[in-house]
């Protein structure tokens, strides 16, 4: 019996009952009666809420898994959402493409025409440029991780960054000339910002802004917000190693599976966590470096020097939004694990692994928070 068909049953035979008690009312005028019949009236009553509302309740409309995946900021892009059905679904993921690809022409400093490379050629010039709601907000968020970790993050980085890609593609160390020629141009504290006005003003000629530190996590908390207002809770983002969940899928209570690795080459994963409603990254060097006089650089820099950490470092961050995993990865790379340990507690909520190998033997620290498979 459908549920439908079973509540029109259960209101069909109180409205009888109910009927019957008024005819007895009627005919017999006897209080004691009386009194019996409306006790019983109140009996069916409460027999139909209970029988009715736990059925209703359970009634929970059922939903499907579905995948969609893209090319997206120079990487993969994935998203795993549970939606009633294809049509929502598709629906659903075009919105957060759009959103995507929206942001990507916002933050992006490989696209010539962005927002972020237009704000950059205004360096020098002493004026304040407006700028949109997305890149003043991801611009704020980076200055306030760059002052909390003393500029081991910094969003100016982009003269430093362009130089060392171009070593690691290239395998060609840069001169201390070119770098410190770079160095001059990077400093958070030569980004301003003025939030009543939504501007920012770049004190020195030549600056070039660079969010690929925090705007892939960035991105994601964006999609995530669009989702909700399709109505789906439920759901796995994964840029390029940036991941956000949101509630646990409808067959996994515990949370979405998230594997981590070793920090060795050619390992599989040792560690297995279940997550809802928050994001993790992990930030290492294992494919990417450059080699130099018998000396491994990470593609990991470390903006106040302008090189790649010298020795191998792997930090994963697990936290309550995609912007601080992965701008703090950033941040516990360069630090390294004995400051790691220290610096952590200026972002209450995150958590931290961090591995690294200084002198040919792997050590690893955990937060005492940071859960274990």
């Amino acid at each position: 019996m459908t549920i439908v068909r079973l509540a029109v049953f259960l209101l069909n035979a109180v409205a009888r009952f109910q009927a019957k008690t008024v005819v007895c009312r009627i005919k017999l005028h006897d209080k004691r009666l009386l009194r019996t019949t409306v006790y019983y009236r109140r009996v069916m009553l409460v027999l139909f809420v209970s029988v009715l509302v736990p059925v209703l309740g359970n009634s929970q409309p059922t939903t499907r898994r579905f995948s969609f995946h893209r090319g997206l900021m120079g990487t993969q892009f994935t998203v795993i959402l549970y939606a009633a059905d294809s049509l929502s679904a598709r629906r659903a993921n075009e919105a957060v493409s759009a959103r995507m690809d929206s942001l990507n022409q916002i933050m992006s400093d490989y696209l010539d025409g962005s927002e972020i490379n237009r704000l950059s050629a205004t360096s020098g010039s002493g004026k304040w440029t407006p700028v949109s709601a997305e890149l003043f907000d991801v611009l704020q968020k980076a200055q306030t991780i760059a002052k909390r970790s003393h500029g081991r993050f910094d969003p100016t980085v982009g003269p430093l960054s362009q130089l060392w890609r171009r070593a690691v593609r290239r395998k060609e160390f840069p001169t201390a000339k070119v770098l410190r020629k770079a160095r001059r141009l990077v400093g958070y504290r030569l980004m301003e910002l003025d939030s009543k006005k939504q501007s920012v003003r770049l004190r020195r000629a030549g600056m070039r802004l660079d969010v690929g530190g925090i705007g892939q996590g960035f991105a994601i908390d964006e999609a995530i917000k669009v989702l909700h207002q399709h109505g789906i809770r439920s759901a796995l983002f994964d840029i390029g190693g940036d991941i956000l969940v949101g509630d646990a899928p409808p067959d996994r209570p515990e949370g979405w599976r998230v594997g981590i690795g070793s920090g060795k080459a050619g390992a599989i994963d040792t560690t297995s966590l279940f997550l809802k409603n928050a994001a993790i990254t992990t930030s290492g060097d294992m494919y990417r470096f450059l080699e130099h006089n018998g000396r491994r650089y990470s593609h990991i820099m470390d903006p106040r020097s302008g090189l790649g950490m010298p020795y191998f470092v792997q930090a994963t961050v697990l936290s309550p939004d995609g912007y601080h995993a992965d701008a703090l990865t950033k941040v516990f790379s360069v630090a390294g694990l004995r400051k790691s340990r220290r610096l952590i507690s200026r972002w209450p909520g995150t958590k931290l692994l961090i591995r690294e190998n200084k002198s040919g033997r792997l050590r690893e620290w955990r937060s005492a928070d940071f859960p274990t498979n």
